[in-house]
């Protein structure tokens, strides 16, 4: 790719303010997850009123680390373009996810696939979705361990406090057999077949103009150093007013042709590589879990993400401890596959974001603006972020720079919380086993990451809701100023074994509040003895939405729908 300063041909505008300032044309270089869903997003919010063309290279390989998401993805996303699950679900060989499930962090030894022994116990632990219930104003995992440092329960925290673990130790769906939603989940995919999928809709349904073709150069305008244009190698010139990078890792506009920094965060997480594969899988005879899973590794750890007939499984490793050679060998050996006749992705990723997002008319979304390991399943969720804030913050041809400094502070708090989020699972886990984890313990942590390990400690609550989870998850901007919530905190750090080093103090004087949190347990426990009961397994209910037995699909509730039958769920525990 070369940078050509001469500038591109102006095409002729209104005479009117507002058709002379509107911006006209969007031309997104880059397809897969992100490219595809930032054309079918902008595509339906600007309302035809601006073009969009897309130019991806069909030579280019597609990196699809975005396999799994979380539970604002079809609200914020494929309800906003009016599709239903059961129209993209099958598509795209989808299933559902409740959790992330992590699976020996707390235990030394060789990677293994199924939890060891720990004090007694299996070594794993739930990070479910959902908010917790309030008693009083305080979040019931204090009234937990409250109970739990009195010596009256040693139910780990998410089988205390969370109906969804029952359900996920059982392998069943998250959804009634009539199509009816019994708690939020996300989904998992193949991030290829929702690219096609959404190339489809974009192309048919929105206008989007394909252009499959290589970028051979950047065209400028020199007055104000604003890209003009994309060349191509075919000698084809598309010109635009605003343009998105979704080329990826080589941020092909944001980096290279603009030269912005990308700021490495290998200071703050060690993970750069990954080998990958699709494992075949009999659902028959073990079920599909309804959630992703984390192993433990000795240089990292694996995900496992089952969907239909296959798992898609990826170690991800620090190669300052493990070469590409050792850990295709562990990941072979922990799913007894054949190294010699396994096709493996091999991945190195940059880790860390783009010093600004944005900036003059170029927009980064995906992974050439910012990438984390997807031990939270970040991925999907950023680019969404992204292209939500984007249109919130959609320009004219002033390029007014506060709402690029305000859009670059959005996708910075995004990443940074999340970072430091991540950070403390390596740092709070208990293994020293290897130099890995060792090294971990001796990384750099942030002012506020440090705080709210303080806070937890001091038994406060960290980022605590002040609505329940059905408000939560319909208002995408109270979610995304709190993403990470006292849930999640509390789900993983005592998942590693890290408790509070003493109850909240206000609850020593709240002897009321305390005997009124007894009901919400008691209803919990009734809660999952009836879903156990009566809920479908994952299997069977993927099988019927994907008409795999026979029948003519299953219809999912929408979200409004559901809401309104969750949320009479969470009044009943009150």
């Amino acid at each position: 790719m070369s940078i050509d300063t001469n500038p591109a041909s102006m095409n002729g505008e209104g005479d009117r303010r507002e058709d002379r300032d509107r911006i006209r044309h969007v031309v997104i270089l880059g397809g897969g997850t992100a490219g595809w869903m930032t054309a079918s997003y902008l595509g339906k919010a600007l309302q035809g009123n601006v073009s969009v063309t897309l130019l991806e290279a069909p030579t280019i390989p597609k990196i699809g680390v975005g396999e799994a998401t979380v539970p604002n993805l079809q609200r914020v996303f494929f309800d906003y373009l009016g599709l239903r699950e059961e129209q993209w679900m099958p598509e795209c060989n989808a299933a559902f996810k409740m959790a992330v499930k992590y699976i020996n962090w707390t235990t030394p030894g060789k990677a293994e696939a199924t939890p060891r022994q720990r004090n007694g116990r299996l070594d794993y632990f739930y990070h479910p979705f959902g908010t917790l219930p309030n008693c009083d104003g305080i979040p019931l995992s204090h009234y937990w361990y409250y109970k739990q440092a009195l010596g009256e329960t040693d139910e780990p925290f998410a089988h205390a406090c969370f109906k969804e673990a029952a359900i996920m130790d059982h392998n069943l769906a998250p959804i009634r057999y009539d199509g009816t939603p019994v708690t939020f989940y996300a989904w998992h995919f193949d991030a290829h077949l929702v690219a096609n999928f959404l190339r489809r809709f974009a192309t048919r349904e929105q206008g989007v103009v394909h252009v499959q073709d290589e970028l051979k150069s950047v065209m400028f305008v020199p007055t104000n150093g604003h890209i003009a244009g994309l060349k191509t190698k075919s000698g084809r010139l598309i010109e635009g007013d605003l343009f998105i990078d979704c080329s990826g890792f080589r941020g092909l506009l944001i980096n290279r042709a603009l030269a912005e920094p990308f700021i490495d965060m290998n200071d703050h997480l060690l993970c750069n590589s990954a080998v990958a594969s699709a494992v075949p899988h009999d659902d028959v005879r073990y079920g599909i879990e309804p959630y992703t899973s984390s192993i433990a590794m000795d240089a990292g750890w694996t995900w496992r993400i089952p969907m239909l007939g296959r798992f898609g499984t990826g170690y991800v490793y620090a190669d300052q401890f493990a070469t590409v050679d050792q850990a295709a060998h562990d990941f072979c050996r922990l799913w007894k596959l054949n190294p010699e006749a396994t096709s493996l992705n091999k991945i190195r990723f940059r880790v860390g974001r783009n010093r600004r997002a944005w900036v003059k008319n170029c927009v980064s979304i995906g992974l050439s603006s910012c990438f984390l390991e997807p031990l939270e399943s970040s991925g999907i969720y950023f680019i969404t972020a992204a292209i939500y804030q984007l249109v919130k913050h959609f320009p004219d041809k002033h390029f007014d720079q506060i709402l690029i400094d305000r859009f670059n502070n959005k996708i910075e708090t995004m990443f940074d919380d999340t970072r430091d989020f991540i950070q403390a699972h390596f740092y709070l886990s208990p293994r020293m086993d290897t130099p890995f984890w060792r090294a971990n313990k001796e990384l750099h942590m942030t002012d506020d990451i440090q705080e709210k390990i303080a806070m937890y400690r001091a038994g406060m609550a960290i980022n605590q809701p002040t609505v329940e989870s059905a408000a939560y998850y319909t208002s995408f901007d109270m979610e995304f100023d709190n993403f990470w919530t006292n849930g999640s905190y509390y789900a993983i750090f005592t998942g590693l074994g890290v408790l509070p080093d003493h109850p909240l103090p206000l609850l020593t004087y709240k002897s009321a509040s305390r005997e009124a949190a007894e009901p919400f347990f008691t209803a919990i426990k009734r809660e999952q003895k009836s879903l156990v009961s009566s809920l479908p397994t994952q299997y069977q209910f993927l099988r019927k939405l994907h008409r795999k037995d026979g029948g003519t699909g299953q219809s999912i509730r929408t979200l409004r729908e559901a809401n309104e039958v969750i949320s009479r769920g969470l009044r009943d525990l009150a």
